[in-house]
């Protein structure tokens, strides 16, 4: 309002006069109305150019609007992906991972995604496509090979498994997810040297539930030590590489003790349950000890001998360890003492196995004495405990 006033008081008592002189033209104007008119020339001049420029700029503006709207729909179709996947609708989510690849900057997770959704609907050439466009994307090596290993790994692909694992350890990465899946592959791949490695990792580092790391050591050993094909330097061989506190685990003791017998290796048996025995009580070294009793008449026999009757005084209501001393008796003929201790053994006894073999001993002591009669009778007990 100001200005509006100002304006008008200076306009009236102005009294310039303006005049455009182009022979043989001339033109006379007020100074007011000369302002007035270039004030609009100006504006139509700024009006022109802000629409040439706005006009120019349009295709640029159409880009990024276009730009924005993939953005927008490719960034939603990862989150649906993300969605459907969790949700385990992997139909929808492989489509919407399709949506998202549409996006440059997540194709790769989108790839990721998709082949998770085509592993879960069994479908392993989708699965390879979806990951073989993530080969060159170094952002993402890590990521496409841990889902590479654990997708190989559901498929018991474990060779090219162990490849992917091997391309990962390779770049640095071993983290505890990566042990966890490369243990996993060298389980499939019976690779059971490389399983017990790193499952001492994982237990150093308490990612693997107590049960679990049992049970794997147990599967290990079993597969290491019974193999068929060891002789006796290659099994004395595999049992240098245990290490000691593993040595005194009762069922490692009891897979060595056997495996060694089985090979006629009963003196290194009968060490490997004595240490096992000192450390930890099992039933099961016991049963191996008892197999691996000396010659008749040997001082290993009689050594054996002695460690029982010790052993039987800290537990006399053991039946395992009766039969073993009952058996050991028997081998060295101590006839009334076998008796005793089998007889003991046979009234504890609580498994089939064990009341079978307990008759069985019986029977052959009663036999070598000449009882007929009684031998018949424990050979007939012995053939009942086995049908039952």
């Amino acid at each position: 309002m100001a200005l509006a006033i100002g304006i008008a008081v200076t306009a009236r008592f102005n009294p310039g006069n303006v005049v455009l002189f182009y022979p043989p033209h001339r033109l006379d104007m007020s100074l007011n109305l000369f302002v007035v008119l270039l004030a609009l020339l100006f504006l139509v001049a700024y009006v022109l150019v802000r629409t040439l420029r706005s006009t120019m700029r349009m295709p640029q503006r159409v880009a990024a609007y276009r730009q924005r709207k993939r953005e927008r729909e490719g960034n939603k179709g990862l989150r649906d992906a993300l969605k459907a996947l969790f949700e385990g609708r992997f139909g929808h989510a492989e489509k919407a991972a399709m949506r998202a690849a549409e996006l440059p900057e997540n194709a790769g997770l989108a790839a990721l995604i998709g082949a998770r959704a085509a592993h879960r609907m069994r479908e392993p050439s989708r699965r390879d496509a979806w990951l073989a466009g993530t080969v060159h994307d170094n952002t993402l090596k890590t990521a496409r090979l841990m889902t590479v290993t654990e997708l190989l790994v559901d498929d018991h692909q474990p060779e090219a498994a162990l490849e992917a694992v091997a391309e990962l350890n390779a770049s640095g990465q071993r983290h505890i997810h990566a042990l966890q899946w490369s243990m996993k592959a060298n389980q499939q791949a019976r690779n059971w040297p490389e399983v017990l490695r790193l499952v001492r990792i994982l237990d150093k580092r308490k990612a693997l539930h107590p049960a679990l790391s049992k049970r794997l050591r147990e599967l290990a050993y079993e597969s290491l030590l019974g193999e068929q094909g060891h002789d006796a330097e290659s099994i004395r061989r595999v049992w240098a590489t245990v290490p000691a506190a593993d040595r005194l685990v009762p069922y490692i003791a009891a897979r060595a003790a056997g495996s060694f017998n089985a090979r006629g290796l009963h003196d290194e048996a009968r060490a490997i349950a004595e240490d096992a025995l000192k450390a930890n009580w099992d039933e099961r070294v016991v049963r191996a000890y008892r197999e691996a009793a000396g010659p008749a008449g040997s001082p290993s026999l009689l050594v054996q001998i002695e460690h029982c009757e010790t052993w039987l005084k800290d537990r006399p209501l053991d039946a395992e360890l009766a039969l073993t001393l009952g058996s050991l008796c028997l081998k060295q003929k101590l006839w009334g003492k076998a008796q005793r201790h089998l007889e003991q053994a046979l009234s504890d006894a609580t498994e089939a196995a064990m009341v079978r073999e307990a008759h069985l001993k019986l029977a052959q002591m009663h036999e070598a004495l000449g009882q007929d009669e009684e031998a018949a009778r424990h050979y007939r007990q012995c053939a009942l405990a086995t049908v039952l």
